[in-house]
C-alpha cells in the first residue's frame, strides 16, 4: 500500500501512511495567518479520517506550523476532537516539533480526555520508532 494524500489545502495535508500505520498531518508555514475557527475545521476534517481509516497512529508535523498557540482552544479540542480519536481506536499521538520546545523529550503520556499516549519529538525517525511499535 503506498501513502496515500487524504486532504490539502493552503495549510496543511493530510497523508495515510497505512504501510506505517499511521495517518500525518504536514502543517505549512501559511498556518501563520490561520484562525482559530479555522484550526478547529482543519482538526474536525483530520478527525474524519482518523475515523475513517482507524489507524493505531498519528503524526503531527509541526515543524512549520506557525500559527500563534493564543489563537487555540485546547478545551474545544478535548471535548469535539479527542473522543473521536478515542472511539476511532487510536493508540499512539506523536508530534514532530521544532528544536527547543519544551515538551520535546518528555515521556509520552495521556493527556486530557485521551486514552493513548502523547510523544513530542524533535527528530521524525524517533517520532516514528516510537510509533511504529
Amino acid at each position: 500500500m503506498a501513502d496515500l494524500h487524504l486532504y490539502g489545502d493552503q495549510w496543511g495535508e493530510i497523508i495515510d501512511r497505512g504501510d506505517a500505520g499511521y495517518l500525518e498531518i504536514r502543517w505549512f508555514d501559511s498556518t501563520r495567518d490561520m484562525t482559530g475557527d479555522q484550526f478547529n475545521q482543519w482538526l474536525a476534517t483530520f478527525a474524519e479520517h482518523v475515523e475513517a481509516k482507524r489507524r493505531p497512529g498519528a503524526l503531527v508535523d509541526s515543524v512549520q506550523f506557525l500559527m500563534p498557540m493564543d489563537r487555540m482552544d485546547s478545551g474545544w479540542r478535548d471535548a469535539h476532537i479527542v473522543p473521536r480519536y478515542n472511539q476511532a481506536g487510536l493508540k499512539k499521538f506523536a508530534f514532530l516539533m521544532p528544536e527547543g520546545m519544551p515538551a520535546i523529550g518528555t515521556e509520552p503520556r495521556r493527556e486530557g480526555p485521551a486514552q493513548y499516549p502523547t510523544g513530542y519529538f524533535s527528530k521524525r525517525r524517533d517520532a516514528l520508532s516510537w510509533l511504529s511499535y
